[in-house]
């Protein structure tokens, strides 16, 4: 039987996209294979948020071909879109698929291959549908991406991604329900929510369908929890929160700030004010008492002064984010940030990353902090060295004494590990 290999960079989005894409390769015959072997198709997806992305990406590329030079290679996902013709040209690949048409990718290769050719499968995605892909199984035992929605249509100043993913297009609500029964039927017991611009879900769909509605239809018999991806502050209204109270939501929100200055943010075209910001982080800790709050932010933005940045330090400290994620400004051909004046050196750039990621650190091991003592639940996902390991319902690591996969342990929180916290089962 043939081989095929999967290497996915970036976002969960991505990461359903893979498994939907693997799924139709073991339809079709093929059987999978580490990345690391020699295999008969290469499947990189691809990422090109930041440069880093599509170096690493284009490293995934040559991996492959190193690993089985006669081997034939996909590169799909958000490089693919934004580079495809110069890809044919640069790559061995034998097929470019963007962000469109990645249920024929099966036929698309052979078809390539039976008429030995390179083809670059990539059109334009501002103007389709929601494309129908499906998954029943996933990496984990316990816990698998659910794709709502696609596309974005904010088109901030430093992001690329309006330009790759497309317009908003959105799940039907049945769909989701019928995925979310299948993925329950399969074992997995907490779903993670994810697209694009998850607050946009349903703008594009008839009848006043919203994310709440996107989250009521993955409420099945079996899944118990439910974890969203990110979120913009816009839309932590007072009914949107109670809302939320009545489904099986982790107490974990992302909520994406980028800056904690608001002449940042204007520059940015972000469309809150830290005040907004921090009125929604208020409405949420108020319904959802120790939930974790997490976050993204840019450092070095084109035009950040110092004094700019020390204010999204010091935003940051009083919010008190559970986790941050920290990247250097990164600009991106296209977009309307790389042609700013006042663009940042690179070591500063790295430097106010480094600050930040450290300010992050801090703040995680404060909330971590916060659980000792407490008692919580802990989806127990596989045992490691005699030990349980899974996720609090606010997404902290756990390591602890007793159960078994899949079971939804109440655990004793008792100190903090290197990456999150320790434990013990209550009886």
């Amino acid at each position: 039987m043939p081989t095929v290999a999967f290497h996915t960079l970036g976002c969960k989005v991505n990461q359903y996209d893979a498994q939907a894409m693997l799924e139709l390769f073991e339809q079709a015959g093929y059987t999978a294979c580490p990345f690391s072997e020699k295999a008969d198709v290469y499947v990189i997806m691809t990422c090109t948020v930041t440069g880093t992305g599509d170096k690493k990406s284009l490293q995934a590329v040559r991996r492959a071909h190193r690993l089985n030079p006669e081997g034939n290679i996909i590169i799909a996902g958000c490089l693919a879109q934004r580079d495809g013709e110069k890809l044919l040209e640069t790559t061995p690949a034998r097929l470019i698929i963007g962000n469109q048409k990645r249920a024929q990718v099966v036929e698309l290769l052979e078809d390539a291959m039976e008429k030995d050719q390179r083809i670059a499968c990539v059109s334009d995605v501002l103007r389709i549908p929601f494309e129908p892909l499906t998954i029943s199984a996933h990496e984990g035992h316990t816990r698998a991406v659910l794709k709502i929605q696609e596309g974005c249509d904010r088109y901030c100043t430093y992001c690329i991604i309006p330009f790759v993913r497309g317009g908003i297009r959105s799940r039907l609500p049945e769909e989701i329900a019928l995925e979310a029964k299948r993925l329950s039927r399969a074992g997995f017991s907490e779903l993670v929510l994810t697209g694009i611009h998850l607050t946009s879900y349903g703008r594009d769909l008839e009848g006043n369908i919203s994310l709440i509605d996107g989250i009521r239809a993955c409420m099945q018999e079996g899944i118990r929890r439910i974890r969203l991806g990110s979120l913009e502050p816009v839309i932590v209204t007072e009914e949107f929160v109670r809302q939320l109270k009545e489904t099986p939501v982790c107490p974990q929100f992302h909520l994406a700030l980028q800056s904690g200055c608001d002449e940042v943010l204007q520059r940015m075209r972000r469309r809150y004010t830290t005040r907004e910001f921090g009125s929604a982080c208020a409405l949420l800790r108020s319904a959802f008492p120790h939930c974790a709050i997490t976050t993204d932010v840019i450092c070095g933005f084109p035009q950040e002064t110092e004094e700019e940045f020390e204010k999204t330090c010091a935003f940051c400290k009083e919010i008190g984010f559970a986790r941050m994620h920290v990247f250097p400004y990164s600009a991106r051909t296209g977009t309307k940030a790389a042609q700013m004046s006042g663009q940042v050196l690179k070591k500063i750039r790295e430097e106010r990353a480094r600050q930040l990621i450290a300010i992050g650190n801090d703040l995680s091991h404060a909330y971590h902090q916060q659980l000792v003592g407490q008692e919580v639940e802990v989806l127990c996902e596989e045992i490691t060295d005699g030990l349980s390991t899974g996720y609090t319902d606010t997404y902290i690591p756990c390591r602890f004494q007793g159960g078994t996969p899949g079971e939804m342990a109440r655990v004793r929180i008792t100190g903090l590990s290197d990456d999150g916290v320790t434990g013990e089962m209550v009886p």
